[in-house]
């Protein structure tokens, strides 16, 4: 009876919808991964031994290499939405339509030339040109993210537009609030998340200097809200 009550709990229902879509074990990897990145920087720093680093150098290097196979051909999804964001009628803001034009054209990049070094990371073909590739996949990265940050600023601007031709008293207003308050707290989440992804691109282009513990702990905190938004959808 115990074994029935885990066995069909909702919540083991729910579990299983999550790891079934790629996105949410590619979160769970990716968690994993910067959080080991942030870890090995940590132990580095406070002088650990080299056995003690090892292990989680190794995670994030493995973890990374996983997750770079997976997205193989995933830069599709994105040149498609670009196009449909394009022809969409349902986007009236030309801001919110170029934006995220230029979003998905930057994933998009950024996932082709990600796919070419993958030969070259898993060390099943070396050559020079990988570097130059890498370094170029995360400008299209940057690029795309600055975009989404963007249109994320745009979207908090609307919203508080519309929630100021508000009437609160009336049942209707009250109503809409809820759905602005909603849809603020859906963009914040996001732009936090974009704010904290920008970190990767910007680190390993040199524009700004950020140390492993720092992009260690933005990517872990972006892929926990990733993390937690695939949950809600799966639910």
């Amino acid at each position: 009876m115990v074994a029935d009550a885990v066995v069909y709990h909702p919540t083991v229902a729910h579990y299983l919808r999550y790891v079934a879509t790629t996105v949410g074990r590619d979160k769970l990897l990716r968690t994993l991964q910067y959080f080991s990145r942030f870890y090995a920087w940590y132990l580095y720093r406070t002088n650990h031994p080299t056995r003690h680093i090892a292990p989680f150098d190794a995670i994030k290097k493995q973890f990374g290499l996983t997750r770079k196979i997976l997205r193989i051909g995933k830069f599709v999804e994105h040149f498609k939405a670009a196009a449909q964001a394009y022809d969409s009628k349902a986007i009236d803001d030309p801001v919110v339509r170029y934006l995220a034009i230029g979003r998905q054209l930057g994933y998009a990049v950024y996932l082709t030339l990600d796919a070419l070094t993958v030969v070259d990371a898993a060390g099943i073909q070396k050559y020079a040109a990988a570097a130059r590739l890498q370094r170029e996949a995360y400008k299209a990265w940057f690029a795309g993210l600055m975009c989404n940050a963007i249109a994320g600023i745009y979207a908090l601007y609307r919203l508080r537009e519309r929630e100021a031709k508000l009437d609160r008293k009336e049942g209707e207003g009250a109503l809409e609030l809820k759905k602005v308050e909603k849809q603020r707290s859906a963009t914040n989440m996001q732009l936090v998340s974009d704010l904290c992804d920008l970190t990767v691109p910007s680190a390993a282009l040199g524009v700004v200097e950020f140390d492993d513990g720092i992009v260690g702990l933005a990517g872990t905190l972006s892929s926990l809200i990733g993390v937690w938004t695939t949950w809600v959808k799966t639910a």
